[in-house]
């Protein structure tokens, strides 16, 4: 992974120095430039360990933090408390999720209306999954059409997710992805993130924004340069320019 480092100064570096023309730069220039730059093993530690405590990896935290000796910023019991959260709604126990929430912090529903909607149209969600659509109707009436009322963005979800009800086969029904898995996860991540800025720490892990960086300088390099580029980010390897 310092690879993913070295190639965004560089990246930055040589763009500085290209001229109109293209350039080309071979493979023995390239990593001798990448060989120059030293990155200190506890930086990529930490860069390694802050990717594991924010995605939840509690065992993986804890070998990692014995091996290398990084310590977390961060309590590993809440990252267990955290998960319980976040696999409860990837279950679609809801209700469940939404009491362990508040055990952990009642501030973090009380002050975030979104994320609390966000819920209880999951929690819609799961009635009509489950075929309780008499319950689902009362349920839509009492809790959400209220906050509906107040938020217009609210009241156009609570509709999509209303509508779930006029098909008999969700497959042809157009807001049918309300049913899939995909909405139960993104539910789940917006929670993970509230939790962790309730705790002060960031809501999203470092290192796929450094991937984006190299993504995005290796474009802007592009246009000014033939260099070993990085192609298939899962193996992180240099690729030689075809010239």
């Amino acid at each position: 992974m310092s690879l993913f480092w070295v190639v965004i100064r560089q990246l930055a570096e040589i763009e500085e120095q290209m001229a109109t023309s293209k350039k080309v730069i071979t493979r023995e220039e390239w990593e001798k430039r990448l060989n120059d730059v030293k990155i200190r093993k506890e930086d990529m530690n930490k860069l390694v360990m802050n990717f594991l405590v924010t995605e939840g990896y509690v065992e993986a935290t804890e070998k990692f933090r014995m091996e290398s000796g990084t310590e977390p910023d961060i309590d590993l019991a809440t990252i267990t408390d955290r998960m319980a959260v976040k696999k409860a709604v990837q279950c679609g126990n809801v209700e469940d999720a939404i009491e362990k929430v508040n055990d952990l912090n009642p501030e973090i529903l009380d002050t975030n209306p979104q994320l609390f909607f966000h819920l209880q149209q999951q929690r819609l969600i799961e009635l009509i999954r489950n075929g309780k659509v008499e319950e689902a109707l009362e349920f839509a009436q009492e809790e959400l059409a209220p906050r509906g009322e107040e938020n217009q963005s609210f009241l156009g979800e609570l509709e999509r997710t209303v509508s779930l009800l006029a098909f008999e086969d969700v497959s042809n029904c157009p807001v049918g992805e309300l049913l899939d898995v995909s909405q139960r996860l993104k539910t789940a991540s917006e929670v993970n993130a509230a939790i962790l800025t309730s705790q002060s720490h960031e809501k999203d892990p470092k290192l796929p924004s450094l991937l984006k960086m190299l993504i995005w300088a290796q474009n802007q390099l592009d246009e000014r340069a033939v260099y070993p580029r990085i192609n298939d980010i899962s193996k992180a390897t240099l690729e030689d320019p075809a010239v």
